[in-house]
């Protein structure tokens, strides 16, 4: 007797569709995005398979993986070696990796070459950076090299010591006014979504009505 799947079923269960950039730009206004840290095949394994939709390959890794006490002394190296661990799981999830300080600090030539890296040697499917209207630059030319970028906005912790700690962003009202004039620079640079950091919830929710992309919260907004 020979045993087999019901129904004429396949034997092997669909693998679920994997997640694109347009996915993620489509999400805005349609149902909640979330996106967790991965730095290695193992964590990046059980957040795929939990149904996440994004796989953020953090810089956060330096404090968490390799001991360092902030981001700014994780380099190039580090993030292409992290995100090609991760991408090597062939995620459902998107992977997203952090640009490292000082990668694209330097003007659009030295973060399309950094980001290029990210792409090519690390499989890396979009680039994160932080900052506002002085990333604007940089930002179009990593567009224009065909390297989807998500933007960062309010606690940007590659800022650590110009911001003179970890401190919320976007209580007073020029900051505010910076963070939605940022937001919108942003857009109109060609990022396809946003990240939120330490933000107040009021806040986060007028930058994210203020934009078409859709924004991710780290420790800003209510829910």
């Amino acid at each position: 007797m020979v045993y087999g799947p019901k129904d004429g079923a396949s034997p092997r269960a669909a693998a679920p569709r994997k997640i694109t950039v347009p996915d993620v730009s489509a999400a805005k206004g349609v149902r909640p995005l979330v996106m967790l840290t991965a730095y290695d095949a193992p964590s990046a394994r059980i957040a795929d398979q939990a149904g996440v939709d994004l796989l953020l390959v953090g810089d956060s890794l330096g404090m968490v993986v390799l001991g360092y006490e902030d981001t700014l002394r994780v380099d190039l190296e580090d993030m292409v070696r992290h995100t090609a661990a991760v991408a090597r799981t062939r995620p459902r999830a998107l992977v997203v990796a952090d640009m490292p300080y000082l990668s694209y600090h330097t003007g659009p030539a030295d973060a399309v070459r950094a980001a290029g890296r990210l792409v090519r040697e690390g499989h890396a499917e979009a680039v994160k950076l932080e900052g506002g209207r002085r990333r604007r630059e940089v930002i179009e030319a990593l567009v224009a090299a065909e390297i989807p970028v998500m933007g960062h906005l309010g606690l940007t912790p590659q800022s650590l010591n110009a911001m003179g700690g970890y401190r919320v962003q976007g209580r007073a009202l020029e900051q505010i006014d910076t963070l939605l004039e940022d937001a919108r620079l942003l857009e109109q640079a060609g990022i396809f979504s946003l990240v939120l950091e330490g933000v107040p919830a009021e806040v986060a929710r007028r930058v994210t009505e203020e934009v078409s992309v859709p924004t991710i919260g780290i420790g800003a907004g209510g829910g």
